[in-house]
């Protein structure tokens, strides 16, 4: 069995800092109020939980309980803060492989689960709260609509370690009948097909990259460099408002943009 990734719990720990802990959460989420230079900030991660009830959701991934669970963080943060001219921003810390796949999950309606995750998210960020996601390692599939996609600003760390995906490289093989290596080709040359950070900046959806000196055990400078752009991020949100529009400016984006210009026109 492949070992779990521990970088999200890391991240977690260091962002947060002297951040209070919130309870009444599964123990694969970690969350906690705290500061980022003075502006509160409500940190989230999924982790790891070798004890989970569940176990296709051991090793990071979202499953029923994580995504309800980030779903209420979430819902907190926005009935706390409705009355409030500056809403506390929300740092989602995404170190998630995948969606937990099992039967269990299918028949309770994991579906449900990670819509709710992804629509707190997305209620957030319209009610004015600054949703920023640090990617420190995998971002895929479902795991990631739920939790991070619907983010303001996403920001990644430089790392072969960090990528973002639908689907893990054996199972896109499996699913187009290909070999890996025939995949990994076809990715030089169609970026929505890679998985490396750069391919996937092409598409217009990173506001920032950012490169540290240890991403698995993060140093006291990269912990500061990371909380700069946190707050630059938090600040250009802010500044220019809650929609997604920042994502469709890169050359890979030209005939989206093209297609939602000719919309606006027409109707």
């Amino acid at each position: 069995m492949t070992a779990s990734s521990l970088r999200g719990l890391n991240w977690f720990d260091a962002l947060s800092g002297d951040a209070t802990p919130v309870s009444g959460l599964p123990p694969s989420l970690k969350v906690a109020d705290g500061q980022l230079d003075g502006q509160p900030a409500r940190f989230i991660a999924v982790v790891p939980d070798p004890d989970n009830r569940f176990p296709r959701a051991r090793q990071g991934e979202v499953g029923l309980l994580e995504g309800w669970g980030l779903a209420k963080a979430v819902d907190e943060v926005i009935r706390a803060d409705q009355d409030q001219e500056h809403k506390r921003a929300l740092i989602a810390i995404v170190d998630v492989p995948s969606q937990a796949y099992g039967r269990r999950e299918e028949a309770l309606g994991i579906h449900q689960a990670l819509a709710g995750a992804a629509d707190s998210y997305a209620r957030a960020r319209l009610t004015g709260h600054p949703v920023i996601a640090l990617l420190v390692g995998k971002a895929m599939s479902g795991a990631f609509l739920a939790h991070g996609y619907q983010a303001n600003r996403l920001i990644a760390l430089r790392d072969p370690g960090v990528m973002v995906h639908a689907m893990g490289k054996a199972s896109a093989a499996r699913v187009t009948l290909r070999s890996v290596e025939e995949l990994e080709a076809l990715a030089a040359s169609v970026p929505p097909m890679a998985y490396d950070i750069d391919s996937y900046a092409g598409l217009g959806l990173l506001w920032e990259t950012l490169s540290v000196r240890q991403i698995e055990q993060p140093t006291a400078e990269d912990l500061a460099r990371v909380n700069q752009c946190l707050l630059a991020a938090i600040a250009d949100v802010r500044a220019k408002g809650v929609d997604l529009g920042s994502r469709l400016g890169a050359v890979n984006r030209a005939a989206s943009s093209r297609v939602r210009q000719l919309l606006r026109e027409q109707w």
